[in-house]
């Protein structure tokens, strides 16, 4: 199929309509993204006449049938009701308070971030670890009056770490598996790159909330309803499966909130179904991104990226730097950075191979490239998410993502200031 250009005009629809609207009002609430998506969405049906309507219906179901589509779609709504129904519990506010009453209220912002790293290292999903940590952020911004977007932003950016390097996560995987390396040497390649980020990081956020100022007004709490969160976070940490942890977690919230009389047995399901309302705008918003993605794809939008940067790329530095703009270019194409590695993959290594560029090292670029886009876009899964639990925009939590950027000039330093070694792993 003929590259076309054009093909990346829905793309180009949204983020005008989405961010041009937020500059000229001076509020990014101003038009919902769904709302920019449905238009660009229909810019992408109006292209390509050489397909009728109904084929492009067929590209398009295709597309939200996906399994990490659908996957992603459940994960917003259990942990939509997880949400509710342990905020309704109390266990919120409880976790907080006792948080609070362990450590100085000038450090949840760093704590936020570190336990974000853990959950996501064994957890493997940087979505699942939002889902945990974004209520107790809020919990945080509340208790101790720092902004919601530093709390969230020290999540998403612990959510972020993990994914990229824990050994279960799908990103990970995809990486290696395209690019025939031992994940072990991906792992410790990978480390070295993204440790400095991660230290600079925690520095920077001790920094921003020590120039805040914080209450001191530590609340009551009650244990057994920091049970749900408690049991939530050993499970992420030990590595359950995401769904198995959240099933728990709202089942013993329920039996939290009838036994502490918040609310009745039969209002339980009340709550738990207004948390999963809540959900519904990301969950609708997924969906449309992932037909725009499949007519895109389909109209050589994502393949004319692919073959530019591959045409494009000499000598090794280059060959290095080449891999990491094709998977970045096409994550913010696709929103989503597994797809991402997966698509860029089979390029990337032709790439590595042709310029003797290390297996482990062109995994490790794919994977944190991926995720220095994934953890930055507003209409990505992980700050929509964020989002939508704590209630405001993708947009203000964007300033506080520390970590993202300096993972990437991290990786930027480690690919023209390394020394290059000869020969393929």
């Amino acid at each position: 199929m003929k590259h076309r250009i054009w093909a990346l005009l829905p793309f180009f629809v949204f983020l005008v309509f989405f961010a041009g609207a937020g500059i000229i009002s001076n509020d990014f609430y101003s038009m919902p993204a769904y709302v920019a998506f449905i238009i660009a969405l229909f810019i992408a049906f109006l292209q390509n006449r050489r397909m009728s309507f109904d084929e492009k219906l067929k590209i398009v179901a295709k597309g939200t049938g996906d399994v990490n589509i659908i996957t992603m779609v459940l994960i917003f709504l259990v942990a939509g009701a997880f949400s509710g129904i342990v905020s309704a519990a109390g266990g919120v506010e409880s976790t907080v308070n006792l948080g609070l009453s362990f450590i100085p209220a000038n450090l949840m912002v760093v704590g936020l971030f570190v336990i974000g790293c853990f959950i996501s290292l064994s957890m493997g999903t940087s979505v699942g670890t939002v889902t945990a940590l974004a209520p107790i952020a809020l919990g945080v911004a509340t208790q101790t009056g720092f902004p919601v977007a530093v709390c969230v932003g020290a999540t998403v950016c612990g959510a972020m770490f993990g994914d990229n390097l824990s050994i279960i996560s799908d990103t990970t995987i995809a990486a290696v598996r395209t690019q025939g390396c031992e994940m072990r040497d991906k792992f410790k390649q990978n480390f070295f790159i993204v440790l400095p980020a991660a230290v600079i990081t925690i520095i920077v956020f001790l920094i921003r909330t020590s120039s805040l100022t914080a209450s001191t007004d530590v609340g009551s709490y009650n244990f057994i309803e920091v049970i749900p969160y408690l049991v939530v976070l050993i499970g992420a940490l030990i590595g359950l499966n995401v769904f198995l942890v959240l099933f728990i977690g709202i089942v013993l919230s329920m039996i939290v909130g009838i036994y502490n009389g918040s609310f009745t047995f039969m209002e339980s399901f009340g709550i738990i179904g207004e948390g999963m309302t809540s959900m519904f705008e990301i969950s609708i918003i997924s969906i449309i991104v992932a037909c725009m993605v499949s007519l895109i794809k389909e109209n050589g939008g994502i393949s004319l990226i692919i073959d530019t940067i591959e045409r494009t790329v000499k000598g090794k530095r280059g060959a290095e730097l080449g891999i990491g703009i094709l998977v970045l270019l096409v994550d913010l194409c696709t929103a989503n950075n597994t797809v991402a590695i997966v698509m860029a993959g089979p390029v990337a290594r032709e790439i590595a191979e042709k310029f003797g560029v290390s297996r482990k090292r062109a995994a490790s670029i794919l994977d944190i490239f991926a995720s220095v886009g994934q953890g930055i876009i507003p209409y990505g899964a992980q700050l929509l998410t964020a989002a939508a639990l704590v209630g405001i925009s993708p947009i203000e939590i964007i300033p506080n993502l520390y970590y993202p950027f300096l993972m990437l000039i991290c990786v930027l330093l480690f690919i023209f200031f390394r020394p290059q070694k000869g020969g393929r792993d």
